[in-house]
């Protein structure tokens, strides 16, 4: 029997104070969330949904800060923060990155299936990297807001 990769750090907990990156795909990687055009991405009606369920963590969760963010035609790329001095109740407790992202990917299901395309799904679990320094955290960043660039250079180098 194939073992599944484990996609988190063994032993590390994800509920910590850090800043994690995170890569979440369209199932079978549609390009359904908009198109980029030029070296912008514009997002269509599923696009936006996704766009406010990521805002949608920050003001759930008082202990979460959102940083970069980007949703492309058939994936997301975020900067997320647990940040504990951010939390408002004494005995609130704070979810992991993996309950974060579940949340965000059932709501953002949810109001997709609601309203749009009930065939809509994510790919299983999720791509993170625990953000080690601010070296690092600037590369991710940058990372983050080129990437419609980058995708629009990779389509015309392609053609």
């Amino acid at each position: 029997m194939r073992h599944r990769k484990l996609n988190r750090l063994n032993g590390f907990d994800y509920s910590k104070d850090n800043t994690y990156f995170i890569t979440s795909c369209v199932q079978n990687k549609y390009p359904l969330l908009g198109k980029i055009i030029g070296e912008e991405m514009q997002l269509n009606e599923l696009g936006k949904i996704i766009e406010r369920q990521w805002y949608w963590l920050e003001e759930q969760y008082s202990y979460v800060k959102l940083h970069a963010f980007v949703v492309m035609p058939d994936h997301i790329h975020g900067l997320i923060e647990i940040d504990r001095n951010l939390k408002i109740e004494e005995n609130q407790k704070i979810k992991s990155i993996s309950q974060l992202i579940g949340a965000f990917k059932t709501n953002s299901s949810k109001e997709i299936h609601l309203k749009w395309d009930e065939s809509f799904a994510w790919q299983r679990s999720f791509h993170d990297r625990i953000v080690r320094d601010e070296n690092e955290y600037q590369r991710i960043f940058k990372y983050i807001v080129e990437n419609p660039i980058k995708w629009a250079q990779n389509i015309q180098e392609n053609m």
